[in-house]
C-alpha cells in the first residue's frame, strides 16, 4: 500500500527552494548564529532597494549590509539571488483583493484586477524587469489569478477559455503597467508632460509627415491627437481603459456568438 503522505512529501520535497519557501513549507528554524534574521526581513530588504535604486542595485551583499550582517549569513536562510527576486516578486504581489461579490458584474472585477496589476508596476518599477520564466507557482501570484477566475464565475466558459482570458488580461495589464512606470520615472527625472508627449516636436512632424509618405498617419499629426496637442473630444476615457473595455467587449461578443451571455448582461 502506497504511503499517500510519504508520496506528498516526494512531491513537495521536488519544489525549487525559492518556490517551496514562499509555501512555507521549508523549515526556517534557527538558521543563523542565534536565529536573528527571517526571510520576511531579507525579502523586505531587498524590496526596499529595489524600490529605491532599481532592481540592479539588489544583491545579496547589498541587502546583508542593510540589515546589518554579513552575505554569508543571507545564505542559511536562501540558496541563491534567484531565490531572492522569485520572493521578491511574491512579496509585492501581496496585494488587497476584495472579498467575493455575487451581485458584482463580471466586468467590474476583471476592471481591478487589470487596475490592481498596473498599480504594482508602477509602485513597484523594478517589478518588470524581472524575466519571466515559467507559469505562476507562489501563493499570492495564484491569489491573484484565483480573484480573475472567480471573476469570470458567470460566464460559460471552460478552463482553457478562462485561462486564455487571465492571460490576455494579465498581458494588457503588464503592458499598460511597464508605460505607467517609464511615465512616471520620466515626471521623477523632471521630463515635462509636454516633453513625453513629443508636443514640442510637433511642427517639426507637420513637416516630415506628409501624405504621400504617411497617408493615414498624416491627417492624425495634423489634428494634433497625435503629439497631444489636443485630447479626444469622444468620452471614452484614456488609453488604458479604452483599451480595456475593447476586450471586455470583445470577450462579451464572443459569449454572445456563442449564446452563452449571462442573462443579466445588458442590464449594465
Amino acid at each position: 500500500m502506497t504511503n499517500h503522505t510519504d508520496n506528498e512529501d516526494d512531491v513537495l520535497g521536488r519544489l525549487p527552494a525559492g518556490v517551496a519557501l514562499s509555501w512555507g513549507i521549508v523549515k526556517q528554524g534557527k538558521r543563523g548564529p542565534k536565529g536573528e534574521l527571517s526571510i520576511k526581513q531579507i525579502v523586505d530588504a531587498a524590496v526596499a532597494i529595489a524600490d529605491q535604486d532599481g532592481l540592479q542595485a539588489v544583491s545579496m551583499s547589498r541587502v546583508a549590509q542593510s540589515l546589518g550582517y554579513t552575505t554569508m549569513s543571507l545564505y542559511r536562510y536562501m540558496t541563491s539571488k534567484d531565490d531572492l527576486l522569485l520572493l521578491m516578486q511574491e512579496a509585492v504581489s501581496d496585494v488587497p483583493i476584495p472579498p467575493y461579490d455575487p451581485g458584482q458584474d463580471w466586468r467590474d472585477g476583471l476592471r481591478e484586477y487589470v487596475q490592481q496589476c498596473v498599480q504594482v508596476f508602477v509602485e513597484h518599477p523594478w517589478y518588470g524587469d524581472i524575466p519571466i520564466t515559467g507559469v505562476p507557482v507562489t501563493p499570492n501570484v495564484m491569489g491573484l489569478i484565483d480573484w480573475v477566475l472567480r471573476s469570470l464565475r458567470p460566464l460559460e466558459l471552460d478552463e482553457f477559455e478562462k485561462m486564455s482570458v487571465l492571460l490576455l488580461l494579465s498581458s494588457y495589464g503588464r503592458a499598460v503597467g511597464l508605460i505607467s512606470r517609464d511615465i512616471a520615472k520620466a515626471a521623477r527625472l523632471g521630463v515635462s508632460a509636454e516633453d513625453f508627449s513629443g508636443l514640442p516636436f510637433s511642427p517639426a512632424l507637420k513637416r516630415l509627415v506628409t501624405p504621400e509618405r504617411y497617408p493615414d498617419l498624416y491627417p492624425i499629426v495634423m489634428s494634433g491627437i497625435y503629439a497631444g496637442e489636443r485630447e479626444s473630444e469622444s468620452t471614452v476615457g484614456d488609453d488604458m481603459n479604452f483599451g480595456l473595455e475593447r476586450i471586455l467587449d470583445g470577450i462579451e461578443q464572443y459569449l454572445a456568438r456563442r449564446g452563452k451571455l449571462p442573462a443579466d448582461a445588458g442590464d449594465r
